[in-house]
């Protein structure tokens, strides 16, 4: 048995807005790495993704924590491109591994599933305010 306290709405809310803020900084890492160009297909930087696992202390009680931040199996995009300074022996460099659009959509949901939390948050402090307001 544990000696924490159970989960509140504000446990709850922080732990899954901690957890899109990682997949928030992981976006941002893909995107600043979209058209990097190195000289080998081991080299190229590939897309960053977080894994989620569900939190649940009690029946009905459940949130959510990043387990582990895993690189994707996507492979980079091999160019022709013989005047490039990192072009290998044959000409070709490869682009990172990152899909631009997708990791724009990814950016959008991240940052609608982050503002619930917050409306969430922000619902809880007004339910409580109100009550102590009707208890003066």
């Amino acid at each position: 048995m544990s000696n924490n306290p159970p989960m509140n709405v504000f446990d709850i809310a922080g732990r899954a807005m901690s957890a899109q803020l990682v997949r928030l900084n992981a976006t941002a890492s893909n995107m600043a790495n979209a058209g990097n160009v190195t000289g080998s297909a081991a080299e190229a930087y590939r897309a960053i993704k977080p894994v989620f696992e569900s939190v649940t202390e009690t029946p009905g009680v459940s949130t959510v924590k990043v387990k582990n931040v895993v690189t994707t199996n996507a492979e980079p995009t091999k160019r022709h491109d013989p005047n490039h300074p990192l072009a290998d022996a044959n000409g070709d460099v490869w682009e990172a591994a990152v899909d631009g659009n997708a990791e724009l959509i990814d950016m959008i949901e991240t940052a609608r599933m982050y503002q619930n939390n917050v409306q969430v948050l922000n619902t809880a402090k007004s339910l409580m305010m109100e009550t102590i307001r009707i208890g003066k």
